[in-house]
């Protein structure tokens, strides 16, 4: 089994989803009391924000940089950045390692494809829905994103920082996303990308208007196949 290195806290609340995840993962797939080797630094997420808001993407990027040599450095085999809006940095961060790191937009790429996914709604921070990062690098894995229009993109931003970041989840913006999957299901949109990891908090993907892609439980599983990928085939052996 290789030591899976999470870059956490960003927020803590997607954070502990994905070591929930990775655990029961392993146990599933290992059976009895079967736990992850895992490794968790978990940043300030105020810092990153102001960072965020400040435009500074280059001293975002040398932090995690920094966080993923010390979890290399610790022993980790691969390395996860626990949110998708950080994965604008994901290729600096990727330049100082030697070990993968797994990114979740290719990860989420390839479930759309085996789902047979073409037009899917992008659910995300307003970062991820209006900066190229994220829509470049699914056509790159030939996915088009649809987002939603510019109050639907507000409305999403705003419910996952000022409510799923500080752990609230209300009924009433759940049904303001319903609303916006229902309207992109009106225009074309055939499945959902949850693609922000504090989503999974508010939303079920088994049980919206369309096909939901759950982008934390889609890179915790990515996570899981690289770090059992040597221990599953020699147990087959």
């Amino acid at each position: 089994m290789k030591t899976i290195g999470l870059i956490g806290g960003m927020s803590f609340e997607s954070s502990a989803v994905y070591y929930r995840q990775v655990n029961e993962a392993v146990r599933t797939r290992l059976g009895g009391l079967a736990s992850a080797e895992v490794l968790m630094h978990s940043v300030n997420f105020a810092e990153i924000v102001a960072l965020q808001k400040a435009g500074r993407w280059d001293l975002a990027a040398k932090r995690l940089s920094d966080v993923a040599m010390g979890l290399e450095k610790a022993g980790a085999g691969c390395i996860l950045i626990c949110t998708n809006t950080m994965h604008m940095v994901a290729g600096d961060v990727e330049t100082g390692l030697t070990v993968p790191l797994i990114n979740i937009i290719d990860a989420t790429a390839e479930a759309l494809k085996a789902g047979a996914a073409k037009r899917p709604l992008l659910l995300a921070t307003r970062y991820t829905m209006e900066h190229p990062f994220y829509a470049e690098r699914m056509k790159r894995n030939g996915v088009e994103i649809m987002v939603p229009d510019a109050d639907g993109r507000t409305a999403t931003h705003d419910i996952i920082f000022e409510e799923l970041c500080a752990g609230h989840v209300r009924d009433r913006s759940r049904d303001r996303l319903l609303a916006i999957i229902e309207k992109a299901k009106a225009e074309g949109a055939d499945s959902v990308i949850l693609g922000c990891t504090e989503i999974c908090l508010i939303l079920d993907p088994n049980a919206l208007p369309l096909p939901g892609y759950d982008s934390t439980t889609i890179h915790a599983q990515a996570a899981v196949d690289f770090s059992l990928e040597d221990a599953i085939g020699m147990r087959a052996a």
